[in-house]
């Protein structure tokens, strides 16, 4: 079931109004400034769907992880976070969003930092499809091996389409927005890197290809593939939304 992520409640626009108005009164705001913020519109578009730490693992449509190794912690850059550790010898430590479908046009957004600890690659994010044989398998993957970030299209016949890469580190904090129009052959993907648009190899900013395939498609993220040691994702909520300023920045 879809559940709107706790920070766009209407709550929070309250808890906004009576600090700005607190701040009028001290005179650490100007009345001017109070009154363009609390007039400003909100995003336009809605949550789908938005994991909460509050909530734990419930959060989630599912968790395929060793016991023990999913859960959240509280990162010193960002707040309470997910944490994903998939253990040597373990093939994955993954959670699940809800369901996709055909047709759909939706913008996911999160943030993470990884680590690995051998040299080989970890898918890190999947839109992954039911079956997976026979089909794309994960349409969209974004991976990390040999200090460098990659994200691949998959298309019918589970033949990759490198799109994009980009260096990075252990434990180095990354902000991910991808658009997804999800189609068998005609899907589209747009991709934000730590804010920027970014221009795929084929020269554009965005891909036609596979998105979508099987009879069942959904989100995954965490640390995927068998592996001789540890490796640890650590991200924050992700949100499934309408719209690019929903989603974006997480």
């Amino acid at each position: 079931m879809f559940r709107p992520a706790r920070a766009f409640r209407p709550a929070r626009a309250a808890t906004l109004a009576l600090g700005l108005a607190a701040a009028v009164l001290s005179g650490t705001v100007p009345a001017a400034t109070a009154t363009a913020t609390a007039a400003a519109p909100a995003a336009a578009g809605k949550v789908i769907w938005a994991a909460d730490t509050a909530e734990g693992a419930a959060s989630f449509a599912g968790v395929q992880c060793k016991s023990g190794n999913f859960g959240t912690v509280q990162d010193p850059a960002r707040g309470k976070a997910w944490r994903a550790r998939q253990a040597a010898g373990e093939e994955r430590c993954e959670t699940l969003g809800p369901d996709l479908h055909e047709g759909d046009t939706v913008y996911v957004g999160w943030s993470s930092r990884v680590r690995i600890g051998d040299a080989e690659s970890r898918y890190v994010f999947q839109l992954k499809c039911s079956p997976s044989t026979g089909t794309a398998n994960h349409p969209v993957e974004i991976d990390i091996a040999d200090g460098r970030i990659r994200l691949q299209d998959w298309d019918t016949q589970h033949v990759a389409h490198p799109l994009w890469s980009a260096p990075t580190a252990d434990d180095q904090w990354h902000t991910y927005t991808l658009k997804l129009r999800l189609g068998r052959t005609d899907g589209t993907v747009d991709f934000w890197f730590d804010g920027a648009k970014q221009t795929f190899t084929t020269g554009s900013g965005t891909y036609t290809g596979t998105t979508w395939d099987g009879t069942r498609d959904y989100l995954k993220w965490g640390s995927y593939h068998p592996s001789p040691a540890d490796a640890t994702n650590t991200f924050t909520s992700p949100v499934i939304a309408t719209s690019y300023a929903l989603a974006a920045g997480r």
